[in-house]
């Protein structure tokens, strides 16, 4: 005989399934009788328990809901990743709600699919939100925060962006560069969020504070992915006279987009063009890309520890402190030509990651293989 759930014993003898609940955990607040009439009627028809059951009588769903843009992307997939490794630990489960790269589908998911499946804690994932749903957020009876991307009014677990974005240039001015190029991400999918303008913002300053000029013909646009990047930089170097000696990606799946430019182009990376991104993607070591490293595992787990410890009846946390970011050199960024280098000519390149991608691929690495993801 097919097992029946809480509902089913609740209908069965009339009585509100939390009064099951409380009945078949042998908790206080059931009459005997009561208690009797449950167990029978629970055996009878086959009683199946479920998590859900378990929890009503604490109001309980033992789930966490995570809002994100989409799911196919480094970051967004990495975070997720970070986010069920707390969940597993403390038995919760893991409620995605992706708008899947479409700002169309925000009235759907947002207010009807969330506030209609019940979570305990829901997590905001590199967006920004209008008026209404931050309001209609801070109303709901459970915590919330963001993740990757600030959002006013909700409390926010990510890096620096503005630190690493100068960081970034930093290290390119650092070498004697001072043709520097920019390559932003943006809002190709309808879906806002503050990350590109701030570390955009933060580019302007950097460069203002060593005096050099901000070149409106190198601020180009690259979505935050291979393929939109790697055209934006092939124009970018394809265009007759003068051009930059680095470009700074706002994200290493742009830098990647890049290298596969430069490749093409006939550009020598680093000798004629230096590369840097921000990331420290799972392919940036391999490719041996210089990068701003974060890492968008600890922030999803930081953030949701956050929350668990929250519904454990601990105090909210009101201002996460920043999540660490740090500079890793690689073989991708160098002097510009003709400036007196740092090295001697031959040695090796900081970390070995030459060795190691060679070793992994095979020997050199043939950026023009790389290709977009449909």
């Amino acid at each position: 005989m097919t097992g029946t759930g809480i509902d089913g014993v609740a209908r069965a003898i009339g009585v509100s399934t939390a009064t099951v609940s409380r009945a078949l955990r042998g908790l206080p607040g059931v009459s005997a009788a009561t208690r009797d009439r449950v167990l029978a009627a629970a055996e009878e028809l086959g009683y199946v328990p479920s998590s859900s059951a378990a929890h009503l009588a604490s109001g309980r769903t033992m789930a966490l809901g995570v809002l994100l843009p989409r799911i196919d992307e480094w970051y967004f997939a990495a975070a997720l990743e970070g986010v069920d490794r707390a969940l597993r630990a403390a038995g919760y489960d893991l409620a995605v709600f992706s708008l899947g790269g479409s700002g169309r589908n925000r009235e759907r998911v947002f207010h009807r699919s969330m506030l209609r499946k019940r979570i305990d804690a829901l997590l905001v994932m590199c967006m920004e939100l209008t008026p209404e749903e931050l309001t209609a957020l801070q109303q709901l009876d459970y915590p919330s925060l963001t993740v990757g991307g600030y959002v006013e009014g909700l409390r926010n677990v990510s890096i620096d962006d503005a630190a690493a974005a100068g960081d970034a240039v930093d290290h390119l001015v650092s070498l004697g560069h001072r043709k520097i190029a920019y390559l932003a991400g943006g809002d190709g999918h309808g879906v806002h969020f503050s990350v590109p303008a701030r570390r955009e913002a933060a580019f302007r300053r950097s460069l203002a504070r060593h005096g050099l000029p901000v070149r409106p013909e190198w601020m180009v646009f690259g979505d935050f992915r291979f393929g939109a990047a790697k055209a934006a930089a092939e124009r970018l170097l394809g265009v007759p006279g003068e051009r930059p000696t680095a470009v700074f990606a706002s994200s290493d799946e742009m830098a990647f987009g890049v290298l596969a430019a430069a490749q093409e182009c006939g550009v020598r990376v680093p000798e004629e063009l230096s590369v840097i991104g921000i990331d420290d993607h799972d392919f940036s070591g391999p490719l041996g890309l210089t990068t701003v490293r974060q890492d968008p595992r600890e922030q999803g787990s930081c953030a949701a520890e956050l929350l668990l410890a929250e519904l454990r009846g601990g105090p909210a946390q009101p201002n996460p402190p920043w999540q660490p970011h740090r500079l890793v050199v690689r073989r991708s960024t160098g002097p510009p030509a003709g400036y007196v280098r740092s090295r001697r000519p031959g040695a090796p390149f900081p970390g070995g990651e030459e060795t190691r991608a060679q070793k992994l691929f095979g020997g050199p690495v043939d950026f023009r293989s790389i290709r977009s993801t449909p």
